[in-house]
């Protein structure tokens, strides 16, 4: 067990106060003004945080992490499979690498839970996981396995395969495979109903396709797909074809929502926005909108923002930084916390476990000499899973 005494807490979801959290078996049990340590019989690592800040583990809506291994090339390049633009099949948890170095950077910089996606060179390039940063087997640092499916519009998917002669080449491509593929996934998912429900014998089972399998969950609306769109006509044609299907979608990149905020408060917030990397210069076309003040405005109109870093676009330590730069540029202290905490702990269907300090949940937490958002803060700890695994 371990008590943290006197510190100034921000809950993210219950306020802020200056008090007591006792952590045991990896959760946060209790948090009060004061907790006595004798009222408990196990030994308790007291740790004393008077006059230190103490906030949830920060959550990375949006990164690479794992797939595109720091420094080495080609052969740690697992994020793209630019033989097939639909391959809805694949999981990131085959190809992640826990022992790549950024990951310790990631909690050493307060970083304690990320979504895992592959890039945008395919239509639809696979299943998006969930993780927390700290471990050596991946199949112990998942708290949930998929939570979307990662889709691209623009100017990746065509790159990729347009230029080698191969379909899309164009926008109404994308948006045509995109709509067969989840045509056919229905049809897939009516036979294998069909078959389920019925009790006559000379019915075949459909026979078994492994895409059409993988997009089942987003047909049901039990996960979102997770669409990589920049330009606003990009955004809209995301929006359009999940309201013909029905399904779940959240925006990533969102590069000129800010030219569009009317037309997204027009969704009820039915679509949420993932705003990022801000912090990168405008390499293609697409970008030539790109701007700091994005999750700010969008944000101040009502909408719930989430932040990403893409790491490695922007490597994975310096979300904080990309917080602290939203304030700098219009975005309120609390609503940039939340962009990095609770906001994309919901965003991921994780927030029963993550992105809050609450009792019950997950013991993520991460403990600041002054604030995450500066350039003169430092981080004194980080618990991952109720475990010290950084203390400077």
């Amino acid at each position: 067990m371990i008590l943290l005494k006197n510190g100034y807490i921000n809950t993210v979801t219950n306020g802020e106060f200056k008090g007591d959290i006792l952590i045991k078996d990896k959760k946060i049990e209790k948090i009060d003004t004061s907790i006595d340590i004798n009222d408990f019989k196990e030994e308790i690592e007291v740790i004393d945080v008077e006059g230190k800040n103490i906030f949830p583990g920060f959550i990375d809506a949006h990164t690479h992490l794992g797939l595109w291994e720091d420094g080495i090339g080609f052969e740690g390049a697992d994020g793209n499979e630019e033989t097939d633009p639909i391959t809805p099949n694949l999981n990131p948890i085959d190809a992640i690498n826990p022992m790549d170095h950024t990951f310790r950077e990631a909690y050493e910089g307060g970083v304690t839970s990320v979504c895992v996606t592959p890039g945008s060179a395919n239509v639809i390039g696979g299943q998006c996981i969930a993780i927390k940063t700290f471990g050596k087997r991946i199949d112990k640092m998942i708290i949930k396995n998929p939570v979307a499916i990662k889709i691209a519009f623009g100017e990746n998917p065509k790159s990729c395969y347009g230029q080698d002669e191969k379909s899309p080449q164009t926008r109404m491509a994308i948006a045509a495979s995109l709509r067969e593929n989840f045509k056919k996934a229905q049809d897939y998912m009516d036979e294998v109903n069909f078959y389920s429900e019925s009790d006559e014998n000379d019915i075949d089972r459909p026979e078994y396709d492994m895409k059409l399998e993988s997009l089942i969950p987003v047909l049901r609306r039990r996960i979102p797909l997770k669409a990589h769109a920049h330009r606003a006509d990009d955004i809209f044609t995301a929006i359009r074809i999940a309201k013909e299907f029905d399904l779940k979608l959240t925006i990533d990149h969102c590069t000129e929502g800010h030219l569009i905020v009317e037309e997204l408060l027009e969704e009820n917030g039915e679509y949420p926005i993932i705003v990022g990397p801000s912090i990168t210069d405008r390499s293609k076309p697409e970008l030539k909108n790109l701007s700091l003040k994005t999750a700010g405005i969008l944000s101040n109109a009502g909408i719930e923002v989430s932040l990403m870093t893409d790491h490695p676009v922007i490597p994975i330590q310096h979300l904080p930084m990309c917080a602290g730069m939203a304030i700098k540029n219009g975005m309120k202290k609390e609503d940039a916390l939340r962009a990095i905490s609770i906001n994309p702990a919901k965003t991921l269907g994780i927030d029963d476990r993550v992105g809050s300090i609450e009792e019950g949940k997950d013991a993520d937490i991460s403990i600041w000499e002054g604030s995450p958002f500066g350039f003169d803060g430092n981080i004194l700890y980080t618990i991952i899973d109720g475990k010290i695994v950084y203390r400077k």
